[in-house]
């Protein structure tokens, strides 16, 4: 595994793309715990164009020692340093015959236990239950996300497009963006692969056109800890 340049395109361009993080046989045990699961609950989203579970995790604890497997804890070790647990996971499933699309964003908000008025830290919303904010940029700043594909994934089936070195340029709203100026990257990861980003990182997803299914596991680590009392609502330990 080739730490030093992940390291490098990860500062520089706010994601980096690592393959072979899982076998085929890996991958298939992940699809076989997702579709042995109870997928009834409120964390559940179904739909013609998209399935997801947020929560993936905590909804299906099964996979969380296939996921974290020894190459993915390496990487994390070697990229990030010690000390680093889980704050979020979703659970992406995309149709082939999908529609659905994603317009140009960066991550804004994480997931806490409860509300509370804490300098820095707004606007609230609530999704399945759960608190979330948009905390101080330190906060967002800290956070390393894990896109773990499932499927083979380019342009036609929806693989993310990046606006490169945009995460080091603060809250920075979609509608600014400088065409003239910027560069859009489409992210191709094969399956077993992983693509590493900063939430701040402008990022969008296109429709289907190939009729290739595309599912990804989304996992935002942090070793942070919140403002006065917050606690991550979905904190895990990996180790």
């Amino acid at each position: 595994m080739l730490v030093e340049p992940a390291i490098h395109e990860v500062k520089t361009n706010g994601f980096t793309i690592l393959n072979n993080i899982y076998t085929p046989q890996e991958v298939q045990q992940i699809i076989a715990a997702i579709e042995a699961a109870d997928t009834t609950g409120a964390t559940f989203r179904k739909s013609a164009g998209l399935f997801a579970i947020r929560q993936f995790l905590k909804e299906i604890p099964a996979t969380l020692p296939l996921v974290f497997n020894a190459n993915l804890k390496n990487l994390i070790n070697q990229l990030f340093g010690n000390g680093y647990f889980v704050v979020k996971s979703i659970y992406f499933d995309k149709p082939g015959e999908s529609n659905w699309f994603v317009a140009y964003h960066q991550d804004l908000t994480i997931s806490v236990d409860k509300r509370a008025d804490v300098e820095g830290y707004g606007p609230w919303t609530v999704k399945q239950n759960q608190f979330a904010v948009q905390p101080p940029l330190p906060v967002l700043q800290n956070i390393f996300t894990l896109r773990i594909h499932l499927d083979d994934t380019n342009g036609d089936n929806g693989a993310l497009k990046v606006i490169a070195g945009s995460h080091a340029k603060g809250i920075y709203r979609p509608e600014t963006i400088d065409w003239q100026n910027e560069k859009e990257v489409t992210c191709n990861v094969p399956a077993g692969g992983v693509m590493v980003m900063k939430p701040l990182l402008l990022h969008s997803s296109s429709r289907t056109t190939n009729n290739n299914r595309r599912r990804v596991i989304h996992i935002e680590l942090s070793n942070s800890q919140l403002h006065e009392g917050l606690q991550w609502s979905e904190k895990t330990d990996i180790n």
